[in-house]
């Protein structure tokens, strides 16, 4: 009660947060975008800074609001990059950036994991000869509930390749998403807070063509 009264203004607000944040959520697994939902860990620490306990991780409506939000930014920073030209004075190529990608899972892996499955019970045929995201989703939804779940969650995620970053926008399989970035991670990671330096200079109109020579050489290795 005491917190309605303190923030009374902004619950209306808070509300609508969530009603879109519930929109973008059924919007991505309509499209296909695999959710593992692995129960998380908080780690507590002491006064000293010294972990005493490991908790499961209670996910509640404000950070699945802040999840998705997160990720709505991520792809449209992404695709905003992906479309956006060096000033003409330059050249006409793409303004250099660095996307996170998660390519499609090697075909072989996937075939020993559908074997796997249909040895465990689980019946999924694939409809052409690569996977879709979608196909992997309608998995872990048909295991809910069962006592392997918590295991054939964890072959699943295995099969599928690891995410990495990239200066090309290839798309990230798992989000089913075309265009993605860690936009909203720059103190997580060095190459996250490349691409807010990119943003940076080029709302500043700082791009210059050394600037953006600069951007080509080090991405790669950044």
């Amino acid at each position: 009660e005491e917190a309605k009264k303190r923030y009374e203004a902004l619950i209306p607000m808070f509300f609508m947060m969530k009603e879109l944040s519930g929109i973008l959520r059924n919007s991505r697994h309509h499209r296909g975008s695999i959710d593992f939902d692995f129960p998380e860990s908080k780690i507590i620490l002491n006064a000293a800074g010294k972990a005493i306990d490991v908790k499961p991780y209670e996910a509640n409506v404000a950070t699945k609001i802040i999840e998705d939000f997160m990720l709505m930014a991520n792809e449209t920073i992404a695709e905003d990059y992906f479309w956006q030209d060096v000033p003409q004075e330059y050249c006409t190529e793409e303004i250099p950036f660095v996307y996170r990608t998660h390519d499609n899972p090697d075909p072989e892996k996937v075939e020993s994991l559908l074997t796997l499955l249909h040895n465990q019970g689980v019946k999924i045929q694939k409809a052409k000869e690569e996977i879709t995201p979608k196909e992997i989703q309608q998995i872990i939804e048909s295991i809910e509930g069962l006592p392997n779940e918590a295991m054939i969650s964890r072959l699943v995620l295995r099969s599928m390749k690891q995410a990495k970053y990239t200066t090309e926008c290839s798309g990230h399989f798992g989000l089913a998403a075309k265009y993605y970035c860690h936009f909203t991670s720059p103190i997580r990671r060095y190459p996250d807070l490349q691409i807010h330096r990119i943003i940076k200079e080029n709302l500043h109109g700082e791009l210059s063509e050394k600037r953006i020579e600069h951007y080509r050489h080090i991405l790669p290795t950044v």
